[in-house]
Order: C-alpha cells, then sequence, then structure tokens
C-alpha cells in the first residue's frame, strides 16, 4: 500500500527567504518547512539577480535577515512595490532600534522581528503579515506612535502657513464654519450668494491642503492668531 503525497494545504502562506547568513537560512527553512501552514517557495542571499528570483517565485511574503541591508542601497524594496506590491515583507534579527525601525516602516516593510524572536515568533509573524497584519514589537510601538504624530503636526504646520494667505473674508468663512454653518447658512449670513460661498471654500481647502472642512477652519483659525 502506497501512501498519497503530502501537499501543503491551499491556505499555506508562500514564503521566500533572504539570507546572508547560510546557517540561519538553512536553519529557517527546515523550521519553517515543518509548518503545514507555510510553504517555503525559494531562497537566496542579496545580489543583482535577486529580484528577478523573488518575482518568479511570487511569494505572499517575503522574509529578509538584518544582514541584508544591502537590499535597500539598490532600491530592492521599491521594484518589488512597483513589480508585486502584493507581497508582504518581514524583517527578522532586528534590533529595538527606533532610527531603524521607523526607517523600515517607511520603506514598506509591514513587519519587524527582534533579534530574541524565537522560530514559534517567525511563524506567528508571517502568518499575520499575509493576511494584512503589522507586526511591531511593544517596545517600539510608542516610537510609531511618535512618529505619527510628528508628521501630523508637520502638515498641520504647513496648512497654518498657507492658512496665512487667507483673505478677511476667507478667515471669516472659516470661523463661521467652525461653528458649523452650511453653504447656505453662510451665504445669508454674510449675504453672499450660495455659489460664492462655495467657491471661497473650494479655494480655502486647495490653499491649505485640508482633506475637509472641518480641518480647514481648524487650520485657518489657528493661523489667525496673534
Amino acid at each position: 500500500m502506497t501512501s498519497e503525497p503530502m501537499h501543503p494545504p491551499e491556505s499555506a502562506v508562500s514564503v521566500f527567504l533572504l539570507a546572508e547568513n547560510r546557517l540561519l537560512r538553512e536553519a529557517l527553512i527546515r523550521l519553517l518547512s515543518k509548518k503545514d501552514d507555510i510553504l517555503i517557495v525559494g531562497s537566496g542571499v542579496y545580489s543583482a539577480q535577486v529580484l528577478a528570483q523573488i518575482l518568479s517565485a511570487a511569494p505572499q511574503v517575503l522574509v529578509i535577515d538584518s544582514v541584508s541591508k544591502a537590499l535597500w542601497r539598490d532600491r530592492l524594496m521599491r521594484g518589488l512595490q512597483d513589480s508585486k506590491p502584493e507581497t508582504k515583507v518581514l524583517m527578522i534579527g532586528m534590533e529595538a532600534d527606533e532610527g531603524t525601525f521607523l526607517r523600515m516602516i517607511t520603506e514598506g516593510v509591514l513587519g519587524y522581528v527582534l533579534s530574541d524572536a524565537s522560530a514559534d515568533d517567525v511563524w506567528r509573524a508571517i502568518r499575520c503579515v499575509a493576511t494584512g497584519e503589522a507586526v511591531c514589537p511593544p517596545s517600539l510601538s510608542v516610537a510609531l506612535f511618535r512618529f505619527v504624530a510628528a508628521a501630523q503636526n508637520s502638515i498641520a504646520r504647513i496648512g497654518l502657513q498657507r492658512g496665512q494667505d487667507f483673505s478677511p473674508r476667507q478667515l471669516q468663512l472659516a470661523q463661521l464654519i467652525r461653528q458649523g454653518l452650511s453653504n447656505k447658512e453662510l451665504a445669508a449670513q454674510l449675504n453672499l450668494s450660495e455659489q460664492t460661498v462655495k467657491n471661497h471654500v473650494h479655494r480655502m481647502l486647495r490653499k491649505v491642503g485640508a482633506p475637509d472642512r472641518a480641518t480647514m477652519a481648524e487650520l485657518a483659525v489657528r493661523s489667525n492668531i496673534n
């Protein structure tokens, strides 16, 4: 009696491993191959041809070790995002360095696993990023919050600078919009046509780069503080 060959389930996550260290690469292949829901579709070291290898393998998740930093210089991430943006990237064996962590996030990395992670930690991280979930060490989550807050403040400062170019009429409109008045109510209160009010609001939104009336009004009002 012969047994049927074992095939990974259709739900298995396809993974390509990019690691400079051969021992690490082979250890990861051996450990992850034991998981029924992981399918290793390729592995390699950083090289000029590695992007083509990854694209040919078409993995759901690209796992990169911390040593493969040279790949960033040759913009492998950009090439991957341009050619196969659905591939998620997980970096493993990383240090708890805020600068490196934030730089990798801005490059498009979805998962970041520290050097003290276990094999099960890596497996769980692969499963998470494959479904579009971000993986972030708790010790670095505060850095991510600070980064987002700083970016938002920077956008607000730009909006404030542009808001300083508002005319007196536009500043008056912004104050009234902040109070929740509609275009029709604004037109009646300022003795303007509703179309004139709409034109003003449209120009104000473009001027400060605001996504909506509420944000634009807040920026405009703050810019008028002496």
